[in-house]
């Protein structure tokens, strides 16, 4: 794929000839500005992009656009963390990648702009899953994906030790506010429009996106947002987020004022820390966007839907079994699954205090047809995260926003029968990437036209503000309308899950990691 450097001369002709000249485009590596990609099937590829630079604790600064011709043709390291062990890690992370069908500036095409899951302490935009050359070809939009600082690093509340530690809770929110800069600035040489970038994430992903609504920094720099599986309905308040650093301290082995060697201490044993058990909500140590009342000065979306965010068409969506992903069925949890036993494992899986056994009871009354796992698994879903979806779509609706679609996700993988419709198996179908490792979708019939029908919605939402599916109702209330998507067929029904819906909101929500 690689060719030689391309000249000056040559670069003045090389974006607009690049879409009307095969051959060039096959002859030659592809430019935009400084950076040299490459042609990945029918897109150009540019990755490893750095958008800026960091030290440890401090707020990044932007990387100037100008400079030495750099080659973009490989991925750059992520950022550090527990997950994802075979992949280079540093904590020179600030980089993104950009798939587009050309570099012609006068495209003016949607960008969309892609951030991970993990919940803000793992992952990485380099999965095949969320490659974004597929979205960019049969979209025919630009794509970008960011990565950035994730946990202690991009997390940890330390203004405690001193106003130089201002922006920590909230580092790694600035620096998708940064990389959304860049894009403002210079996806135009991909041949983007800066006029119309929509962000969409799944997960933790949805969950920043979530978060970036109520950040005064990012207003403006995006016009659309999807969430997939991911909301933030409150932020960490900074009494817990100083309570979770103490714990991070302790596992160190550190005083608890000795932010000194949290700032110059190897890497590796900073992200060891990170097992220590969260002193909140249980589970490993949380650390995500702190209530800081600068960079983050209200919650998201409580008590209402942040006003700066109301003017963004936004899709909102989620899996029908979210916890079928983290709650393995062959595993120990689901091992001698009973009636007698079922309310015991349902309870430390919830987020919302209810009284476990009277859940149970509920579910068996309403459903008298389901086995315990069934029972298992909507429970867990509904009591856990499903609830911040809901949340966030009635109070838009509630403030006038513009309008909000949501979808709900049925089909089953039919790679393991077992898992049924999980967290994360929207990816490969928004993305393209059915058959890439990872994937649960399959490459069958089905999957292929639930693929087509999200990435229309999707792509449709970034280039027009609206999803493009005839069938996609608006969310109003008290109707709440929601897309249910099932294999290769998709229908609007009212509030599909009421019951569920009504039942867990008879305790107030608790935000995990909040």
């Amino acid at each position: 794929m690689s060719g030689g450097e391309l000249t000056r001369r040559a670069l003045l002709g090389a974006s607009a000839a690049l879409a009307a000249s095969p051959v060039l485009g096959r002859a030659r590596d592809p430019q935009a500005g400084r950076f040299t990609g490459l042609r990945e099937d029918a897109v150009l590829a540019f990755k490893g992009i750095r958008y800026g630079r960091a030290e440890r604790f401090a707020r990044a600064v932007p990387e100037p656009w100008q400079g030495p011709p750099r080659r973009a043709q490989s991925f750059a390291p992520i950022a550090p963390q527990r997950g994802n062990p075979d992949l280079a890690q540093s904590e020179d992370c600030l980089f993104l990648n950009v798939w587009t069908p050309d570099t012609n500036p006068r495209a003016r095409r949607a960008v969309m702009v892609y951030f991970h899951g993990g919940a803000y302490s793992n992952g990485t935009v380099t999965d095949p899953l969320t490659r974004g050359g597929t979205l960019a070809a049969q979209g025919d939009v630009v794509v970008v994906t960011v990565n950035h600082r994730l946990n202690a690093l991009g997390y940890a509340w330390l203004k405690p030790f001193g106003p130089q530690f201002a922006d920590s809770g909230n580092l790694g929110q600035l620096d998708l506010i940064l990389a959304l800069q860049w894009v403002r600035a210079h996806i135009a040489a991909f041949g983007g429009d800066p006029a119309r970038v929509m962000v969409f994430g799944q997960s933790g992903g949805g969950a920043k996106i979530a978060t970036l609504m109520a950040m005064p920094a990012a207003d403006g720099l995006f016009h659309a947002a999807a969430t997939m599986s991911g909301q933030q309905v409150v932020a960490s308040g900074p009494g817990n987020a100083w309570k979770r650093t103490l714990a991070l301290l302790a596992a160190l082995k550190l005083r608890p004022d000795d932010v000194e060697t949290l700032q110059t201490m190897p890497v590796q044993r900073l992200v060891e820390g990170l097992a220590a058990p969260d002193p909140i909500m249980g589970g490993n140590l949380y650390m995500g966007p702190v209530l800081d009342m600068t960079n983050l000065p209200r919650h998201p979306f409580w008590p209402d839907a942040a006003p700066q965010s109301l003017g963004i068409p936004m899709i909102l969506g989620n899996v029908r079994e979210e916890t079928r992903a983290f709650i393995d069925p062959r595993g120990p949890k689901l091992q001698g699954l009973a009636w007698d036993n079922l309310a015991a494992r349902i309870a430390p899986e919830i987020k919302i205090d209810l009284d476990v056994d009277w859940v149970v009871g509920q579910y068996r009354s309403q459903y008298p047809q389901w086995t315990p796992e069934q029972v298992f698994y909507s429970a867990t879903t509904a009591g856990r995260s499903w609830p911040g979806q809901v949340i966030e779509a009635d109070e838009r609706a509630k403030a006038g926003a513009k309008a909000t679609w949501v979808y709900q996700l049925d089909r089953a993988s039919p790679s393991d029968p077992l898992r049924g419709a999980a967290h994360t198996d929207d990816i490969p179908y928004v993305f393209g990437t059915l058959d890439a490792p990872g994937s649960m979708s399959g490459a069958d019939a089905g999957a292929r036209t639930t693929s087509s029908l999200l990435m229309q919605a999707f792509t449709g939402l970034a280039k027009t503000g609206q999803p493009g599916l005839a069938e996609w109702m608006p969310y109003t209330l008290p109707d709440r309308e929601t897309l249910v998507v099932s294999d290769g067929r998709v229908e609007t029904v009212n509030d599909p899950r009421r019951w569920e819906r009504e039942l867990w909101a008879t305790a107030p929500y608790v935000q995990p990691g909040s």
